[in-house]
């Protein structure tokens, strides 16, 4: 699938509100998927764009779940019906968003990022999630599938639990909450590898360990420039939701807030792991790199009284008592072993080898 990717400078001079889409197109065409439920009765289907305007309200709750935020002209259907501020579909389609939480007249407008690891199980996928709650309607936009909701669309089909029962609130709670649980995989993962890398360096550090670890910061940055304005966007929604959200969904919302703040604890750990890795390296490398030399020392230190009497018996003097003996080569050669073989042992017993 061919995939292009728009950036900011593109609306350069562009007014506020302008709808263009920011960000990397990952899919062919948008997706729209629409639920209408209450305690006793559920509805699916996939509208298309041109239904919209004949689209009725059952008067239960209305969950629509956009896949593909690129597509324009379902973004302003969705936003027309639902009355949206042209700000908050500008903010959908760029995908550069920092997590974010708006206050409207009568709804609330959510922005939050979504990680988890590809299918190689080492490279971190990122994506944006927004969720508006109204007061009987949930907008949820995703980029691409499978969608981090289809567990909480399979309670809703099969109505299990009590979500069929409660209001907009509680399913946007359960929104978010899928969107948090999905960071505790990836904590769990990077765990891993953080052990697995440690292991490795102590065995024996390599130029290999030392761009995973670079790696691995570089993804914990990531990582944490995500989840900490989480603490503050579902602290202010469960403190400042006003009437969009009830008293018994807050109790959820304080539940996920602790989760954040778990998190937020876990990844500084990392972080302070990663730290103390980075030590361990260098001071593993370099005292790799003393070892080395200080072996090249001794053999060369070793090898210098050789050498001296190697030159000095090169040397082409006329006048040589030595040269003209019968036994002067294997002396010379006698004196060049023991003199090596001593020096040797006298490094062994100062524990210098």
């Amino acid at each position: 699938m061919k995939q292009t990717t728009s950036r900011r400078s593109h609306k350069a001079g562009l007014p506020p509100g302008t709808l263009v889409h920011i960000g990397e197109r990952k899919r062919e065409t948008a997706r729209i998927r629409l639920l209408q439920y209450n305690a006793q009765h559920l509805e699916e289907s996939e509208p298309s764009v041109e239904k919209w305007r004949g689209l009725r309200r059952t008067g239960g709750i209305t969950w629509i779940h956009v896949t593909g935020v690129h597509d324009i002209a379902v973004l302003a259907a969705v936003g027309e019906y639902f009355g949206l501020h042209p700000l908050v579909l500008e903010d959908i389609l760029n995908t550069d968003q920092r997590p974010k939480r708006e206050d409207y007249e009568d709804y609330t407008y959510l922005v939050i990022k979504a990680l988890q690891y590809g299918s190689d199980g080492q490279r971190l996928v990122r994506e944006q999630v927004s969720i508006v709650l109204g007061r009987d309607f949930v907008l949820s936009f995703e980029e691409n599938e499978p969608s981090l909701f289809e567990p909480v669309r399979q309670q809703l089909l099969n109505k299990h639990g009590r979500i069929r029962e409660l209001g907009a609130d509680y399913l946007a709670y359960r929104l978010v909450d899928a969107v948090v649980d999905g960071y505790f995989g990836v904590l769990e993962r990077f765990g891993e590898h953080i052990e697995t890398l440690q292991d490795r360096i102590m065995r024996r550090p390599s130029g290999r360990s030392q761009q995973v670890l670079y790696h691995l910061r570089r993804e914990i940055m990531l990582v944490r420039r995500f989840v900490w304005p989480l603490r503050e966007v579902i602290g202010g929604l469960e403190r400042e939701g006003g009437a969009l959200i009830q008293e018994g969904t807050r109790i959820y919302l304080r539940d996920v807030y602790d989760h954040v703040l778990h998190m937020i604890e876990t990844i500084e750990a990392f972080h302070e792991m990663l730290a103390y890795t980075l030590d361990i390296h260098l001071l593993g490398t370099t005292h790799r790199l003393n070892e080395i030399i200080k072996v090249l020392t001794v053999i060369a230190t070793a090898f210098m009284p050789p050498t001296l009497i190697a030159s000095i018996y090169g040397m082409n003097f006329r006048v040589m008592p030595e040269i003209s003996w019968t036994w002067g080569y294997p002396l010379a050669i006698g004196v060049m072993l023991g003199t090596v073989s001593g020096m040797l042992v006298y490094f062994r017993r100062k524990h210098w080898l």
